[in-house]
């Protein structure tokens, strides 16, 4: 790849000339060097100064689309050129999904041993930024995001609850929204598929968040599901989720029912749908 256009994408990254050097191991003079060339040669201005901080101009968002498709592109040709005999997957999932979904499909895949896999499960913005800085072939996502951004897969659709204690007074049942306000609520970190979810659903009603009794924010699904169970509070979680903890009930919103979208999610102009395809293909 053109190293002024590494240089380009690391300064995107960092907004500052010095930071973009030291992580490049080259001097700064040379940072500006590459980005005026590449100004010179597109005949536009990449970044500028607002006050003292630097941004990127829309010429330069347009550049920065190109040159990350240009850098996934040399990726996909290198790992082309591998022995034929093995495949290796970089693949991001959402912590739902990587905690009670994702082992269904590798099972499988992994079961021919000339297939590899990286996995990595974190919340939906994280796996999105590895996206886009080519990390990952291709992520399984819950919840929100661009979707014009990216080539998109559907994978399942799944229904999200509420769970709480089997002696909680919602167990089984249906409850009208301004029930849940004298709860504790146990809710996912920012960033999270299942909160922006939460969230959404909550201002649909002219509610939010705020309106509970109490909030705990949790970044891990079975830390909530042992405080729910000891009625400690109401979370919401997808179907998959609580199938995976018999000591929790399930109760829903009078008049409400939620369900959505599993996606897979990948770089546009690039192998990586070929390689969602052939994980998915993996005699279950």
């Amino acid at each position: 790849m053109d190293p002024r256009l590494q240089t380009f994408l690391m300064l995107c990254d960092t907004l500052h000339y010095r930071t973009a050097a030291e992580r490049l191991h080259i001097t700064q003079p040379a940072v500006t060097q590459h980005i005026k060339a590449l100004e010179s040669e597109y005949h536009c201005q990449l970044f500028r100064y607002q006050g003292r901080v630097l941004t990127l101009t829309r010429e330069g968002g347009l550049l920065r689309r190109y040159a990350q498709e240009a850098f996934r592109r040399e990726k996909d040709l290198r790992e082309a050129l591998l022995p034929p005999e093995e495949v290796v997957l970089h693949i991001g999932a959402t912590k739902t999904i990587g905690a009670y979904v994702l082992d269904s499909l590798l099972v499988p895949f992994l079961a021919d041993p000339t297939h590899r896999a990286e996995v990595y499960v974190d919340n939906t913005a994280v796996l999105l930024d590895m996206l886009d800085h080519n990390r990952l072939d291709f992520a399984f996502i819950e919840g929100f995001f661009e979707k014009t951004a990216y080539h998109c897969q559907l994978f399942r659709r799944e229904p999200f609850v509420g769970i709480c204690a089997q002696t909680h007074p919602f167990a089984g049942r249906e409850v009208p929204l301004e029930s849940l306000f004298s709860e504790t609520l146990l809710l996912r970190e920012p960033g999270s598929g299942t909160r922006a979810i939460l969230e959404q659903v909550l201002q649909e009603q002219n509610a939010s968040c705020a309106q509970f009794a109490r909030t705990i924010v949790l970044s891990d699904f079975s830390l909530i599901a042992a405080l729910a169970a000891a009625n400690a509070g109401i979370s919401f979680v997808y179907q998959a989720v609580a199938d995976r903890y018999p000591q929790l009930c399930t109760f829903t919103l009078c008049g409400t029912q939620i369900v959505r979208e599993f996606n897979c999610v990948c770089l546009k102009n690039t192998e990586s749908p070929a390689k969602i395809n052939h994980f998915l293909a993996a005699p279950q």
